[in-house]
Parts: C-alpha cells; sequence; structure tokens
C-alpha cells in the first residue's frame, strides 16, 4: 500500500484541534473522510507532524496517509480538496513517502508564529487569527527577556498541566521577537514542544512588554520549573505551525518544494 506526505493548510478556528476527540469536529475527521472516499471507503488513518490545539492554524502542517490503491500524487491534492469542502482545510502539496518515514516521528525540527495585533481598534480582517491587545507593547524588551529562554533547558513553568511528554527538558533553538507595523510577530523553532510551551511563552513575554515583568523575572520563571510561576496562555487565534524540517534523506518534499 503506497504511503504519501501531505502538506496541509487549515483555519483551526472551527475545529477542536488536529486530533480526533470524543466531541467535535477535527482536522484529522475531515482529512480521514475525505482520504476515505479515494480510497473505495475503506478507513484512512493519518499522523500529522504537529498536533495543534483547538483554534491554532497551520500553513504547512505535514501529514502521513496510507492507501489502498496507487495513487499519482501530483493527482492527490486536487482530489482530497474536492471531498474537503466545505471544511477550511486545503492539502497544498503531496509527495510519495520514503520508506520509513513518519511524519511525526521523523521531523527534527518545528516552527511556529505568533502574531499579535497591537494597535486600540480590534481587528476586523484579521479576527481569529490574532492576539489583539490594545495597549502598545515594548517589542524591544520582549525580545531580551526571549533571549533568555534559548538553549536546552526544563520549561515545565510553560507546560501545560495536561503536557503527556515524558520529560519537560527541550532545546529552544529560536524565539525572535520584532514588531512589524502594529503587528508583533514572535517566531519559534525547536525539534519539539512541549504542550501549550509557544502559548505559554507569548503569555509571559507580554507581561514583559507591558513593563509588569523586568527580563530577569522571566529567567526567575524558567528556573522555578513551575508553571504558577510564568504567564498565562496566549489564546490559541494568534498561533500557526509554519514549517516542519525533516532529515534530507528522509524529506518527502525535497525535490519538489
Amino acid at each position: 500500500m503506497p504511503n504519501f506526505a501531505l502538506v496541509l493548510e487549515y483555519d483551526g478556528g472551527p475545529f477542536v484541534g488536529w486530533q480526533r476527540q470524543g466531541a467535535g469536529v477535527s482536522v484529522q475527521d475531515v482529512l480521514e473522510t475525505a482520504a476515505a472516499r479515494l480510497n473505495g471507503g475503506a478507513p484512512v488513518v493519518s499522523i500529522a507532524a504537529g498536533r495543534t490545539d483547538a483554534g491554532v492554524h497551520a500553513a504547512a502542517q505535514i501529514v502521513g496517509i496510507t492507501l489502498d490503491a496507487d495513487f499519482a500524487p501530483a493527482r492527490l491534492p486536487a482530489a482530497l480538496n474536492f471531498h474537503l469542502k466545505p471544511h477550511p482545510v486545503a492539502v497544498l502539496a503531496a509527495a510519495a513517502a520514503p520508506p520509513g518515514w513518519s511524519a511525526r516521528f521523523s521531523a527534527i525540527g518545528r516552527a511556529y508564529r505568533y502574531t499579535i495585533l497591537n494597535r486600540a481598534a480590534r481587528p476586523a480582517l484579521a479576527c481569529g487569527r490574532v492576539w489583539h491587545v490594545r495597549h502598545r507593547l515594548d517589542a524591544d524588551a520582549m525580545r531580551a527577556a526571549a533571549e533568555t529562554l534559548l538553549g536546552r533547558h526544563d520549561f515545565t513553568s510553560f507546560r501545560a498541566s495536561a503536557c503527556q511528554a515524558k520529560t519537560p527538558l527541550r532545546t529552544l533553538d529560536r524565539l525572535d521577537v520584532a514588531r512589524q507595523g502594529e503587528e508583533i510577530v514572535i517566531l519559534a523553532e525547536a525539534r519539539s514542544f512541549l504542550h501549550h510551551q509557544v502559548r505559554n511563552m507569548v503569555g509571559t513575554l507580554k507581561l514583559v512588554g507591558e513593563g509588569r515583568w523586568r527580563v530577569a523575572d522571566v529567567a526567575r520563571a524558567l528556573a522555578a520549573r513551575d508553571r504558577a510561576r510564568a504567564g498565562p496562555t496566549a489564546p490559541a487565534a494568534g498561533l500557526c505551525l509554519t514549517g516542519v524540517r525533516y532529515p534530507a534523506a528522509l524529506d518527502p518534499f525535497r525535490e519538489s518544494l
């Protein structure tokens, strides 16, 4: 049975998250339903590189699926997109998966973007895709605080209580903060993240931007290894999965993307 890698784009607003839940509609639900239409009605199981939460978006989620019959990868996006309607999910690309490849376990890097709309007026066009913060934030102070989180640390203070990871140790490779007009854009990259880690870091950096915390307070929160010592969880709407990296030998899109 042929294995395929897909690049997905979706608006997380209407969904309970990537993963199938006991109630509500997930991205996994609608993708597997669409794929089953191409599989003679037989169920299809999908595995994603990042199990995004309810309300979190994706610009380049990577998903692996297996179909019973051979299917030309070039035809797969259009076929799946036809059956994905009217859900806000689109398959951008498809490729044959290399032997031994796993969308989740072969990944060596994941990238997220968090967007804060920092202006007095509420969003209209960007509604549901940003965190609206009315009072002006100090992006330079947020950037300085972000630097204290780079590297390998115990991120218990930025880990959701429901996180099921075996260890809170993670290596944060990138945490950039930049003002772009009315927006503050935060870019985070790591091999993997803890549950709510990015949103908890953003919520903490906002405290610095407001002047309520100093840069040193973020370092102390990290060292405390106590979720109660860090800032609040930023809303899901501002977060977007923007990319997943694989080793060259296991990258299904190394030639096409």
